[in-house]
């Protein structure tokens, strides 16, 4: 097998050290070429470059620049650059021919479009990267030649049952939920959920503010927009449905009425596994294996969108192309931080994710500008709502 050269946008983050994981165990034909890291785990990233030995990395600013050096000795050789520029020529100038988004948020969205004007293939785990700028992104994908090979868990799982089939072979997308913590939650429960209860996550091991999406649905919503645009079909054929073991990981169901899914355990290696050695199925020890004789049921739910109103507020924006996804993808980055910091109660993120949305004046058919600008502007009304909130 020749060896494959990826570069990888957030390493020490929870997809960054699975990703790495998977290139370690296969360090015979994959070789790390590039990372960038936040500023939040410098030791950690200082490690992962002793180990992998990449060209080219980066980190936010001169501080964590300065001190990554000394964490890393006189001696390496890494060249270290800094800030979205650094990101972007690790994405885009490394010289990899697979670049892993593992960065959360929107952040991921100019180093990703820099890798797609590279005819790159994209593992894509940055699903705010189409949600805000599908309509922008997939364009680029066709124009450049790149591949766009998606690592949630969700996508992936219908990215591997539509192989060989077309849009036209498909009736619905089924992308399945766990729930989250507060599945069998009343409403009136829901609404008094404090941080730690949101961040009982019943099956997944996430980054935090990917678990608050999960509690809140918000992260379906958010997948289904994603789907609209991977893989170019309606929003109104796609479907969302409870499954609270996690094993099937979604499924197309096609014309003549069959479904065909993927299932496995819930751990993030499998869909990173697949999308570093795609189109190829390589064996790996990483890899959890699932045991059929051992499940004892799966079950399905319809998930209840008066308990879980961001699911909701996302199916309507999903049937738009206009800028609203990406102006209901930053103020929910916006607000999901402020329950973090403890500045606002569970029941306020759908509120207030409602109220810029109110407030703002949706551009149809967006260009990227335009798309940066809806951004820019989000950001600053949910933050002008936390602040009168707060006076």
């Amino acid at each position: 097998m020749a060896t494959k050269r990826i570069s990888l946008l957030g390493s020490t983050g929870s997809i960054g050290r699975q990703s790495l994981d998977i290139a370690y165990a296969h360090k015979d034909c994959i070789q790390v070429v590039a990372m960038a890291a936040g500023g939040g785990n410098l030791d950690l990233f200082a490690d992962q470059i002793k180990q992998f030995e990449p060209a080219l990395v980066s980190v936010p600013g001169d501080a964590e620049r300065k001190l990554l050096k000394e964490k890393l000795g006189a001696g390496s050789k890494v060249h270290i650059e800094i800030g979205p520029q650094g990101l972007e020529n690790v994405a885009a100038e490394s010289g990899a021919d697979t670049v892993v988004t593992g960065i959360v948020g929107f952040l991921g969205l100019k180093p990703t479009a820099k890798a797609i004007e590279k005819g790159k293939t994209i593992a894509l785990a940055n699903k705010e990267t189409l949600v805000a700028a599908g309509s922008a992104v997939m364009p680029m994908v066709e124009k450049y030649g790149a591949k766009i090979v998606p690592v949630d868990s969700e996508h992936s799982a219908i990215f591997q049952s539509l192989s060989g089939h077309t849009k036209n072979d498909v009736e619905a997308l089924w992308l399945t939920a766990s729930g989250g913590p507060f599945r069998t939650w009343t409403k009136e429960q829901i609404e008094g959920a404090t941080k730690g209860d949101a961040l009982k996550h019943p099956n997944w091991n996430m980054g935090q503010k990917i678990t608050i999406d999960s509690a809140t649905l918000m992260n379906k919503g958010l997948e289904i927009v994603e789907a609209r645009w991977l893989f170019d079909i309606t929003a109104g054929k796609i479907r969302v449905v409870v499954h609270p073991q996690s094993i099937l990981h979604s499924a197309v169901e096609f014309v003549d009425g069959s479904i065909v899914g993927q299932m496995g355990l819930p751990d993030m290696r499998l869909p990173i596994h697949y999308a570093l050695f795609h189109p190829e199925r390589v064996h790996s020890e990483r890899v959890p294996r699932l045991d059929l004789t051992a499940l004892s049921q799966l079950t399905f739910e319809e998930p209840d969108t008066s308990r879980f109103p961001c699911l909701a507020i996302a199916k309507k924006v999903a049937a738009e192309d206009s800028t609203s996804a990406c102006v209901m993808n930053a103020a929910n980055e916006i607000v999901v931080a402020a329950f973090l910091n403890d500045r606002i109660a569970f029941r306020d993120i759908a509120r207030l994710i409602e109220q810029v949305l109110e407030k703002h004046k949706p551009i149809s058919k967006p260009g990227l500008d335009d798309i940066l600008e809806a951004d820019r502007w989000a950001r600053q009304e949910a933050d002008n709502l936390l602040k009168s909130r707060a006076a």
